[in-house]
């Protein structure tokens, strides 16, 4: 129930979980071998908020007794729980990859609602269907643009790029925001290669002053290579704003070529920063980092395109307010985790995992 609550916004205090500690202070040894009331506890805690010492030691305690049960003789759906959970917490998961988990979880069960579990199976189906559906559409459009052809060096990853949308928000009724997010995110794939691995310095400063302009006349000054993806990037983007300002009469342009802008300008600080063989320390770093991530991009992306925004709402937005910073931070901090080897191996600016003068 906690962390239900806590998933849905409600501020639950972690003073509910004081009937488990014991007068020492400490979680009670009771608990040791309670296999589903631990699992249970364990994903709850990991919900916990900087300052609550009783969540932050049920994640020590319940790894701790979890990973001994592992040693013992569990039943095996038991095990499979456990197993399930201490790979990763259920509130880092992708809630559509743990449904399918979940649904076939639950067909082992004895006492499972049939019913119940039907249900969830034609909501499942029903979901992706619609999913398959988008993503035959942008598959179409992504053919049909022909960048990853026309520029063989950077990465082609259609699928990849879809499948993160649907990470973020998988609800049929986020259609529009899919379809946008995953255009964008294969663009920004391309032009972070270019910045990364292909470009010239004169060239980029070029690319990175028209899309700050937004203006296709710069065009002509561009490398060859480039005009394509310029051009790419201003219609897709202006075709996105195009049908909101069709359903809403929003204008979110404005909003757009900013995050555009501020991204490739973080991009041109990271290619500088490479070819003059410069290390930022981690300050200096993050403060670049965390809009080269594509974190206000996509949030700005996702706020313009929202089914419930207003002019009102418009006017008062910021690019990168607060809350976009700090996903933005986190965003980037774990992806340095997973890509710096790679990065660095192809020719990229140290990371918050490098050491940092």
């Amino acid at each position: 129930m906690f962390r239900l609550l806590r998933e849905h916004g409600f501020a639950v205090s972690e003073g509910v979980f004081n009937r488990f500690i014991d007068e020492k202070g400490n979680l009670k040894a009771s608990l040791r071998h309670q296999t589903e009331g631990l699992v249970s506890l364990y994903e709850a805690s990991h919900l916990a908020k900087e300052g609550e010492h009783v969540l932050e030691e049920a994640i020590t305690f319940t790894t701790k007794q979890l990973k001994s049960l592992m040693e013992g003789s569990l039943e095996p759906h038991l095990r499979e729980h456990v197993t399930h959970a201490l790979e990763l917490p259920l509130n880092w998961r992708m809630p559509r990859l743990q449904t399918r988990w979940f649904i076939e979880e639950c067909q082992r069960e004895a006492n499972i609602n049939p019913v119940l579990l039907e249900l969830a199976k034609l909501d499942f189906n029903r979901v992706q269907s619609i999913q398959q559906r988008e993503l035959r559409e942008v598959s179409s459009w992504w053919s049909n643009l022909g960048l990853a052809q026309r520029l063989p060096f950077s990465r082609d990853r259609l699928m990849e790029s879809y499948f993160w949308t649907v990470g973020w928000a998988f609800e049929p009724q986020f259609a529009r925001y899919r379809e946008a997010q995953t255009k964008a995110i294969c663009l920004l794939t391309i032009i972070d290669d270019v910045y990364d691995v292909y470009g010239t310095m004169d060239e980029l400063e070029l690319f990175t002053d028209a899309v700050d302009r937004w203006d296709v006349n710069a065009m002509d000054k561009l490398a060859e290579y480039m005009k394509i993806c310029f051009l790419a990037l201003f219609n897709t983007t202006n075709d996105t704003a195009y049908n909101v300002m069709k359903e809403k009469g929003l204008d979110i342009i404005p909003h757009l070529k900013k995050a555009w802008a501020d991204l490739c300008k973080a991009y041109m600080v990271e290619a500088s920063w490479y070819h003059e063989g410069y290390t930022p320390n981690l300050e200096e770093y993050l403060e670049n980092a965390l809009v080269s991530i594509s974190g206000p991009l996509a949030l700005t992306l996702a706020y313009c395109t929202s089914d419930d925004v207003t002019r009102e709402a418009l006017d008062g937005f910021q690019s990168c307010p607060e809350i976009a910073r700090w996903s933005s931070m986190i965003f980037r901090l774990c992806d340095d985790l997973g890509t710096s080897k790679d990065e660095l191996r192809r020719g990229d600016v140290p990371k918050s995992i490098v050491s940092h003068a």
